[in-house]
């Protein structure tokens, strides 16, 4: 299998035992699930259970298939080919809000590339109640089986938005009420002196370069993180995930 072809598959994958997890748990379609043939104990037993359950099926394999089809390397003895994730619209956030009678609550993503993060981005995002998150078409990490796992699976349950022009979806997001904080070591206020009681986005930019600056013009705040230590900036999953619980404790104890 050349490079190219493995990267294309890796989209339509998930990797990890908690991943594909909750993945059976959601409900979604799977094409294939291969687990690894030897003794089955801990939560391979709920993945084969889970399976059963939702008429999914499985097949054992040895470990070196795994092997050469991961791309995560960390593929935990089991590995799930799914259709290609199903990007959302913009709207698709906002009507969820409005289902759950909740402010909008909504992440902004601008030039983060790093897979990683993303995953640590999406999990923290579906754990603090955000309604959805929106990257770029360029220069953004893609939903893939290292993000997958890297969320915990939290992609499952997570309405992701890829749009065209970032500039543009906030214009559209401010005629919805909503305001928009941008993080930015050049911010007047510190992100926790801010009242997030309407509807909200928070824009993350790359860790090498920010926000564009378009996009940073189009924001109505600028907010920033207290820094003590002689290292100035942190990494863009932690920095989110900062603001992202303040926004949670914030309308929590609204």
């Amino acid at each position: 299998m050349d490079n190219n072809n493995k990267s294309e598959e890796s989209l339509n994958q998930v990797e990890g035992r908690n991943s594909v997890i909750e993945l059976l748990k959601s409900g979604k379609d799977i094409n294939k699930l291969f687990i690894q043939k030897g003794e089955k104990h801990g939560s391979i037993i709920e993945i084969i259970n889970l399976a059963k359950k939702n008429k999914v099926v499985f097949t054992e394999v040895e470990k070196v298939k795994l092997d050469k089809m991961s791309t995560t390397h960390n593929h935990q003895g089991v590995i799930a080919i799914v259709p290609p994730y199903e990007y959302c619209e913009v709207q698709d956030i906002l009507d969820l809000a409005k289902e759950r009678g909740e402010k909008p609550f909504i992440i902004i993503l601008d030039g983060i590339e790093d897979e990683h993060n993303l995953g640590s981005i999406i999990r923290t995002a579906e754990c603090s109640g955000v309604h959805g998150i929106i990257i770029p078409k360029r220069r953004s990490a893609l939903v893939n089986a290292t993000t997958n796992k890297t969320s915990a699976g939290a992609v499952q349950y997570m309405k992701i938005a890829r749009v065209n022009n970032l500039t543009e979806t906030i214009k559209e997001l401010k005629e919805n009420d909503i305001w928009i904080y941008g993080t930015d070591m050049e911010g007047k206020t510190f992100y926790n002196e801010e009242k997030y009681d309407s509807g909200v986005a928070i824009i993350i930019g790359s860790e090498g370069f920010g926000m564009s600056r378009l996009v940073k013009e189009n924001c109505d705040f600028l907010v920033k993180i207290p820094m003590k230590g002689k290292i100035n900036s942190l990494n863009a999953s932690v920095s989110a995930g900062i603001v992202m619980y303040e926004v949670y404790n914030q309308r929590r104890r609204n």
